[in-house]
């Protein structure tokens, strides 16, 4: 019988999105022994300051990667939002399932809308990006930092430390939370970070038996526009501590299949965005298309 052991974090949300993918995995590959490994990352050690302060999201995927170099693990599965543009030399994202819903929602028990929230209410966000988006509409709240597990930044937000919460939807469908939302936030309002609500599933580059195993789980039109989000941050050369937001789909536009990429960037506070791009091309032929694409809007942003 072949073995797979797969690398998770082990907060609850993690968990949840890796059982999910593996059971998914199983359900292709019946014969497949699958063993998890859970590793505690700095990251996740780490719940004092803003990510920005002390490294940005790579945090959440180094020891990970560590236990693929160091074989004790055949796969990793992460929120591909976490994972730097630049992979460690050996190691590749060799498969991304289907999207989950990639906007960002917000909680505020007592006021429900971002509309409603009164002049000066205080959100919880350490995410520079989701600053920047809601101080665009609402330049009047105040942005307060919160970082902590999804139930630690619900609980907190329950005991009133914040009038409000900005989540990833995501996060809250993967665990069951969906209705703690009380506004789903369009892209026009809080446009998602890079990868926002994919999974990106980590091997070596040369274990070509896994990366067949994984294949039959991979969904190009997802894959294709998470490539080119990925493109934008790496053209930035950004990470935690740069506000980026980017978000590729597929549309149709006058009978033809189109990819519509919108990007921005803002200050290093998350206080001003300083600039947008909205571009659409036909339908990239491959990922490699698509990554050059996001590369060609994030050069626009710089320039």
């Amino acid at each position: 019988m072949p073995r797979l052991v797969y690398a998770t974090r082990r907060s609850a949300l993690a968990l949840a999105q890796c059982r999910a993918f593996v059971a998914r995995l199983k359900a292709a590959h019946p014969d497949l022994e699958l063993v998890e490994e859970q590793v505690v990352t700095t990251g996740d050690k780490i719940q004092d300051r803003p990510l920005s302060e002390v490294g940005g999201k790579g945090l959440f995927v180094k020891e990970i990667e560590e236990a693929l170099l160091e074989r004790r693990a055949d796969i990793a599965v992460h929120s591909i939002k976490d994972v730097p543009a630049t992979l460690p030399d050996g190691l590749a994202i060799t498969c991304i399932p289907q999207r989950e819903d990639p906007r960002d929602v917000l909680v505020a028990p007592r006021y429900g809308t971002l509309a409603d929230l009164p002049k000066g209410a205080k959100i919880g966000t350490s995410s520079l990006r989701r600053a920047a988006n809601l101080l665009a509409v609402r330049p009047d709240l105040e942005i307060v930092p919160l970082r902590g597990n999804v139930d630690t930044r619900l609980r907190k937000v329950d005991a009133g430390e914040a009038d409000g919460i900005i989540l990833a939807r995501a996060g809250l469908v993967r665990l069951g939370l969906a209705d703690r939302a009380t506004e789903v936030l369009s892209p026009e309002v809080s446009l998602p970070a890079v990868g926002q609500g994919a999974l990106g599933i980590e091997s070596r580059v040369d274990d070509e038996a896994t990366g067949r195993l994984l294949a039959v789980l991979a969904d190009e039109v997802t894959s294709r526009c998470v490539h080119a989000e990925r493109g934008v941050l790496a053209a930035l050369g950004a990470d935690c501590k740069t506000p980026l937001g980017a978000y590729a789909e597929r549309i149709e536009k006058d009978g033809a299949v189109m990819m519509r990429l919108r990007a921005f960037v803002a200050n290093g506070t998350g206080a001003l965005v300083h600039a947008r791009q909205d571009q659409t091309v036909p339908w990239p032929a491959s990922d490699d298309d698509a990554t050059a694409f996001g590369l060609s809007v994030g050069g626009a942003l710089l320039g």
